[in-house]
């Protein structure tokens, strides 16, 4: 202002003083300003950053190598198994293959039992196995010898009474061998058990489990 109150012309104003309003190329105060990604050079990482890294990536390669340490355990462990199961298998397949080998050879060679009448003065000849049955014997007035294993049936007169006694026994093949029909006569008669071996009666039933030293006895033959 002049002095007398009024306003300053242009050419009364300071020289040297520019306007305060930021201009188009100048930044505000509180502005961001924008970066160009392609000519924008990166910051270089701190110190602490680098080490955060370094620390990862080491965490990270320990995880890998305990999950594939962990993977190639867990492998051998399985190998282990499919071959110690192959084995046992193995084994297990082997002696069962034995066993049945030896009870199937045991059942070929089976001994058969039968009962034969051997009378005082004579041949031997095969009978009907209730000849040689203790309860059908006892039924019919016999009576049986457990010492010797002999079965004793009576023979009945026509008059009444007893004539005597008949004997009976068992008699055993030859190992394969079936039963001789009854009636026929015995050329080689044997009337001792075999001990060792599977017998049979003439019906095919097992009496005896032969093999390996353990046996299943029955029937009163000696």
């Amino acid at each position: 202002m002049t002095g007398s109150g009024g306003p300053l012309a242009d050419d009364d104003k300071p020289q040297g003083q520019e306007p305060t309003t930021p201009g188009d190329g100048e930044q505000r105060r509180g502005q961001m300003r924008y970066q160009d990604p392609e000519s924008t050079a990166p910051r270089e990482p701190t110190l602490a950053e680098q080490r955060a890294r370094i620390a990862a990536e080491k965490r990270r390669e320990e995880k890998q190598a305990a999950e594939l340490a962990e993977a190639e355990r867990k492998t051998r462990t399985r190998r282990r198994v499919m071959i110690g199961g192959g084995a046992t298998v193995g084994v297990v397949a082997l002696v069962a293959a034995f066993y049945q080998g030896a009870a199937y050879s045991q059942e070929q060679a089976a001994v058969t039992q039968y009962c034969a009448a051997v009378p005082q003065n004579g041949q031997v000849t095969a009978d009907q196995d209730d000849f040689c049955d203790e309860n059908y014997v006892n039924s019919h007035h016999g009576y049986v010898n457990h010492g010797t294993g002999m079965f004793f049936m009576p023979i009945f007169l026509p008059g009444g009474g007893i004539g005597g006694y008949n004997q009976y026994r068992y008699g055993y093949t030859a190992p394969g061998a079936p039963a001789p029909a009854v009636g026929s006569t015995v050329s080689s008669p044997n009337f001792t058990k075999p001990s060792g071996s599977t017998i049979k009666d003439s019906k095919g039933s097992t009496v005896q489990r032969g093999g390996f030293g353990i046996n299943n006895k029955s029937g009163s033959g000696s």
